[in-house]
This record gives C-alpha cells, structure tokens and sequence, in this order.
C-alpha cells in the first residue's frame, strides 16, 4: 500500500513554508488513513541493526531462560511476557506471539519515577538492555517531533504535547512470532486491533504481514521501506481529538506456507503520554456535527482499562 510518506528533516530544519506543508500533509494522512511513512527519522540504522541483533540473541535463549524474566504483577509492562497472553480486544484467542518489554528511565529526579516499575535486565545479554535504552530515547525524541507537527496541525501551541510526554508512559516492545510448525487454526498471528497510546513509531520487521483495513473495508498490506518507519496514530490521539484523526485498525497475518518455518520480529515503540494526561476531547474538535463522542478520562484510566480488555491485567 502506498502510505503516504513525509520527511521529518522538512519540519525540523525546513523554513515556514516547508515546515508548514509537512505539517498539511501529515495532517491529511492521519485524517484519511492514519498512518505515514517517515524518512530521516533521526533514529541511526546502526542502532536499528544492533536493536534487531540482541533481541533476536534474547528470543534465541531457551523458553525457561526466558521465562526468568517474566515478573508476575506487572501486567506485562515490564520484561517478558510468555506465548498466549495477550489477545486483542473483542477476541477472545490469543495472538501468536511473545514480547519483552522497556519502559521510561526517569534521569532527572521527576517524582513520577515512583508510578514506574523498575526495568527488567537481562544477565545473558549484557548489551541487551544499554541497547533497549538508547533505541527508547532516539524513538522517545522523533515520536515528540511528530507531535508537535500534530499540535500545530489541531491549531495548538507547537510544545502542546512536550511536557505531556516528558517522562512520559512509553514503551519499547520487542515482538517474536515464531515458527509455525503446525496447520494454525486462523490465518491471523496478531488479531485486529488499534493500538491503545497517542502514535505508535514502528522501525521495520523482518518479515512482511502488515496489513491495515482502509476506509472501503479492504485489508491492504504494509511493507516497510528501507530507511523508514511507520508511525500510525493509537486510540488515545483520537478519543483526545474526537475522531479527527484515526487510530487505523490493523493486523499481522501469517505468512505463505512456504516460509512457515521462518520467524518474525518486530519492535514498535508505544508513545504514552503521563499517566495524568487528561483525554477528554479538545473544544476545537466538537461542534454540530462533531459532537463530542467520548467521556472524560485520563490517559492512566485509559490504560488501566484497555490492559484488562487485552488479558494482561486481571
């Protein structure tokens, strides 16, 4: 599918005029599809590659090294968590996957260090979690240029979202599909869904199964281009902007039999905002014929809501 495709370089060292059309365009995208491609994401390929390399070395240990580091009372925010525990909303079948999880590292003394577990690290792989944090910081850095595009975008003041994600909820998920090895009962490793947060950033995968719905209701593959990421728009943008921009539904399908024994990685990063954040709809986004579709919550009790609505949190 050809997702529109924007390039970040315009809004952060483009004069007005440049700035101001990557702003339209980006703009546009999320209304009409909800998802753009972005080059010069200031994120290095080289940390990409070195990403790609420890946690494919994490998802090579055996199943009970792994299981070390799934901390039970976490709801999965933290470390690993096992095959079969999360399910997309309104399904009740669990997604074909494992993931290990990285949350915020609170540096500057902020007292919401104390909302935030602590990160799980990992022994065997002493470059795993030095590698996890500096990918969190480049993704945490190019998600809050993207949303100052978007605040201008909704006629806010350009720093809108800044203190909003300082320190924010974020999470660096790294996703192993493995091989399947027997005739799978649905053609879907990873059920439809949207994704809970403000955007999701997405550097690559290492195989194709990206598939997002369009607005005819045609499920339309997503490759992913060399040099890029994906960044789509999640639940919480949209109910704070009263369905002006669409959080897209998308899904992960398994993939021809002939590369069944093949795995698949992948490793979003979730831009959550503070838990405090509030999403009730912004006043610019309701009138007559927007009226306003969602009640008052704060991104903490979205959260909280959504988690249990997936099985991690009972």
């Amino acid at each position: 599918m050809n997702i529109p495709v924007v390039d970040l370089a315009d809004f952060l060292n483009g004069d007005a005029a440049t700035k101001q059309t990557f702003v339209n365009t980006l703009g546009k995208a999320y209304e009409d599809v909800g998802f753009v491609a972005v080059k010069n994401h200031g994120i290095p390929e080289s940390l990409i590659d070195d990403l790609y390399n420890y946690v494919e070395g994490f998802f090579a240990m055996p199943i009970a090294e792994r299981a070390k580091y799934e901390i039970p009372g976490l709801a999965g925010q933290r470390g690993y968590t096992s095959f079969g525990k999360e399910h997309a909303k309104g399904f009740e079948a669990a997604d074909l996957k494992e993931f290990f999880q990285f949350g915020q590292e609170v540096e500057d003394g902020d007292p919401i260090k104390s909302e935030y577990p602590e990160n799980v690290v990992v022994n065997e792989l002493p470059e795993f979690t030095p590698t996890l944090h500096k990918a969190y910081k480049a993704f945490e850095m190019s998600g809050t240029a993207m949303l100052q595009a978007i605040a201008l975008f909704l006629n806010l003041d350009e720093h809108f979202f800044d203190s909003q994600v300082h320190n924010g909820n974020s999470i660096l998920r790294a996703i192993y599909y493995p091989p399947i090895t027997q005739e799978p009962k649905s053609a879907i490793r990873a059920e439809q869904h949207e994704d809970i947060n403000l955007i999701t950033l997405l550097v690559g995968a290492s195989a194709d199964g990206l598939q997002i719905l369009n607005l005819n209701n045609e499920w339309v593959p997503v490759t992913s281009l060399p040099g890029m990421i994906v960044v789509n728009v999640g639940d919480m943008l949209q109910r704070l902007t009263n369905n002006r921009l669409k959080s897209t539904t998308h899904r992960v399908v398994n993939p021809p039999k002939e590369q069944w024994g093949s795995p698949r990685f992948s490793i979003p990063f979730f831009m959550h905002p503070r838990t405090n954040m509030s999403l009730a709809c912004l006043d610019s986004c309701i009138d007559e014929a927007h009226p306003k579709a969602y009640e008052d919550y704060t991104a903490g009790q979205y959260l909280e809501e959504r988690l249990r609505e997936i099985g991690l949190l009972k």
